[in-house]
């Protein structure tokens, strides 16, 4: 995972945490967090990259409609990457 860009990472976690979201789903997501528009020249090139490094899998929900999911490794990387966050903010205390 230490050669994905930090929007990469963020589909990643996002596609973690939802059922097989489709692309506008995650889009959604992405605009939510970044407070901006999400172009499509900018999230499908990267899905693509991350269907194409093993890390995501992308199927059809419809004739229209791809849904992305996790691979074995993506949830392997994304676990490891969490695992290794948290040896660095055990120590942060979130404000409740």
């Amino acid at each position: 995972m230490f050669d994905l860009t930090g929007f990469q990472r963020d589909i990643l976690y996002i596609i973690a945490g939802k059922d097989e979201p489709h692309g506008l789903a995650i889009k959604d997501e992405l605009e939510s967090y970044y407070e901006e528009e999400i172009h499509h020249g900018r999230l499908y090139p990267n899905l693509d990259d991350l269907v194409e490094s093993g890390l995501v899998e992308k199927g059809k929900k419809d004739r229209r409609t791809n849904m992305y999911s996790l691979t074995q490794q993506g949830t392997t990387e994304v676990t490891s990457r969490r695992e290794w966050e948290g040896d660095y903010l055990s120590h942060v205390e979130v404000p409740a």
